[in-house]
C-alpha cells in the first residue's frame, strides 16, 4: 500500500474525521486570535518586553493546571472535556470582542483574555492527544498524529494568510468574532463524535491509609510520577519534548518584532512569516509517516530539532544582510522571501519532530496514564518557557533581537542533544536485550544437547546391560 493510501486510511474512522475537522476549524480562529493579539499589544506598547510579559502571563495557568489536570484527563470523558474547553473559551472571547467593538475595552482585558484562553490551551492539547490515542488503532498512531498536525498547521496557514490583511480592515474585535465562531463550529463537530459518556478503564489499585476522594486523587497523581521516574527512556524523550515545547512557545516573542524591526514588513510581513511556517508544517505532516519509516523515529527527532535550532539562529543574519532593501513587489523584499522560506523549512521540521515525539509517547504509555505523563512534560516545558520568556523580551528590547533568536535556537539544540542521548541509550538497551536473548538461546541449546547426550548415554548403557545379561 502506498504511503498516501496508508495515511488516508485513518479517515475511514468517522470519529477521527470529525476530530480532525474540529481541530482545523478551531485552529483557524486561534491562529488569527494569537497573531492579532500579539500585533495589537506590539502596536499599543511598542515594546518586546510587553510581549514577553504577555507570554509569561499566558504560562501562569499552566503552572497551576498541568501538575493536577492529568488525573482529570485520565478519569473523565475526553470528548466532554474538549467541548467544555471550547464553550468556555468561545464565551470569553465573545465578551471581549463586544467590548472592543463598543470601544470600551482596556489593554488589561486583552491580557486577561489571553491568560484565560491560554489556560484552555494548556488543557486542550493533552486532552486532544489523549482522545486521539483512545480513538486510533495503535498501528495508525503516526498517521493520526500527522493529520492532527496537518489540521493544526492548515488552520494556522489559513489564519496566517488572512490575519495580516484582515487585521488592517476589521481590527482585533473582528478577529475575535471570527475566533468565537470557530469555537462554535468545533463544538458542533465534537458533539457528533460519539454518544454518551465514555472513559478509559482504570486498573483497580488500593490506596494506602484512609480511603477518600482526595487521597485517591493524590495517589493517582503520584502513580504518574512514579511511572515516569522508573523509565529512563521515557524521561529522555519527554525532556526533549519539554525543550521543544518551550522553544515553540518562546518563539512567539520574536516573530512580530523580527517582521517589524528587521524586515520592516509590518503586519503583512508577520502574516507571511506565519504562512510560511504553516505551509511547511502542513506539507511536512503529509510526508512525516514516510520519513519516519525511512529515517527511524528517534533519529527523526534529532534531525528535526537540529534544523529548528540552526535555521532559527540564522534568521537575524538573513534579515539584515540578504536584500532587505530589494523589493520584489510592494512590501515584499528579498529578505522577507528568504525568511518565509526558512520559516517553511522550520515548519516542516516542527511537524516531523512533533509527530515523532507524540507517537513515541503514545506507543510507550498506556491509555490510563497518558494524561498524567503528557502533563508532566508539558509542565516542564512551561516552566522553561516561564523562566526565559521575559528574559528573551528584555534582551531583544534592551540589547539585540539577535540574542533572543540565539536563546530560543539553543532550546531546540538542547532538545536535539537530549534526543541523541535517548537514541544512544535505546541502542545500548537493544544490544543488551539481544545479547541476553542470545545467551538464553545458547543456554537452551546447550541444555538440550546435554539432555540428548545423557539420554543417548543411558540408552547405550541399557543396551550393554541387556547384552551382558543375555
Amino acid at each position: 500500500m502506498l504511503h498516501w493510501e496508508q495515511m488516508l486510511s485513518v479517515l475511514k474512522h468517522r470519529a477521527l474525521k470529525l476530530v480532525f475537522a474540529a481541530n482545523m476549524i478551531s485552529m483557524i480562529g486561534s491562529g488569527m486570535n494569537t497573531a492579532a493579539v500579539t500585533w495589537y499589544v506590539l502596536q499599543v506598547t511598542h515594546s518586546e518586553t510587553a510581549l514577553g510579559t504577555l507570554l509569561m502571563l499566558q504560562t501562569i495557568p499552566a503552572l497551576f493546571l498541568l501538575p493536577f489536570s492529568g488525573v482529570i484527563i485520565d478519569r473523565e470523558d475526553r470528548r466532554h472535556l474538549v467541548m467544555l474547553l471550547d464553550a468556555l473559551r468561545g464565551i470569553a472571547i465573545l465578551v471581549v470582542a463586544i467590548r472592543l467593538w463598543m470601544g470600551v475595552a482596556a489593554l488589561w482585558e486583552i491580557y486577561l483574555l489571553s491568560v484565560f484562553v491560554a489556560a484552555g490551551f494548556w488543557m486542550f492539547w493533552p486532552v486532544i492527544n489523549a482522545l486521539i490515542q483512545e480513538l486510533t488503532p495503535e498501528s495508525e498512531f503516526v498517521h493520526a498524529n500527522s493529520f492532527l498536525i496537518a489540521g493544526l498547521q492548515g488552520g494556522w496557514l489559513i489564519a496566517g494568510g488572512m490575519v495580516g490583511f484582515l487585521y488592517n480592515w476589521i481590527g482585533l474585535s473582528g478577529i475575535l468574532f471570527i475566533d468565537c465562531i470557530s469555537y462554535a463550529l468545533s463544538f458542533a463537530c465534537y458533539l457528533f463524535v460519539r454518544k454518551g459518556r465514555l472513559t478509559v478503564r482504570q486498573p483497580v489499585t488500593e490506596v494506602p491509609g484512609k480511603e477518600g476522594a482526595v487521597a485517591r486523587y493524590f495517589h493517582e497523581l503520584l502513580e504518574g510520577v512514579r511511572y515516569i521516574r522508573i523509565r529512563p527512556q521515557l524521561m529522555l524523550v519527554g525532556s526533549a519534548w519539554a525543550f521543544f515545547v518551550a522553544g515553540m512557545l518562546s518563539q512567539g516573542v520574536l516573530s512580530a518584532p523580527y517582521s517589524d524591526r528587521i524586515l520592516n514588513a509590518g503586519a503583512k510581513g508577520y502574516g507571511w512569516l506565519n504562512s510560511g511556517w504553516a505551509v511547511g508544517a502542513c506539507l511536512g505532516a503529509f510526508y512525516t509517516g514516510e520519513l519516519i519509516r525511512r529515517i527511524e523515529r528517534r533519529r527523526t527527532i534529532i534531525v528535526s530539532m537540529a534544523i529548528l535550532g540552526i535555521f532559527l539562529s540564522s534568521l537575524p543574519f538573513v534579515g539584515t544582510h540578504l536584500g532587505r532593501s530589494i523589493h520584489l513587489f510592494k512590501g515584499f523584499s528579498v529578505a522577507l522571501l528568504a525568511s518565509v522560506m526558512i520559516y517553511a523549512v522550520m515548519g516542516c521540521a516542527r511537524a516531523l519532530g512533533g509527530v515523532a515525539i507524540t507517537t513515541t509517547i503514545m506507543e510507550t504509555v498506556p491509555k490510563h496514564f497518558i494524561g498524567r505523563v503528557q502533563n508532566a512534560f508539558y509542565f516542564a516545558g512551561t516552566c522553561l518557557q516561564f523562566a526565559i520568556s521575559v528574559a528573551i523580551g528584555a534582551v531583544a528590547h534592551e540589547k539585540s533581537l539577535t540574542w533572543g533568536f540565539y536563546i530560543v535556537g539553543g532550546l531546540y539544540l538542547i532538545a536535539c542533544f537530549v534526543s541523541w542521548r535517548s537514541t544512544k541509550a535505546a541502542e545500548i538497551t537493544d544490544r543488551g536485550i539481544g545479547r541476553s536473548e542470545h545467551r538464553e538461546i545458547g543456554t537452551s541449546e546447550e541444555s538440550g544437547d546435554r539432555d540428548i547426550g545423557e539420554s543417548e548415554h543411558r540408552k547405550i548403557q541399557a543396551s550393554a546391560s541387556t547384552s551382558g545379561t543375555s
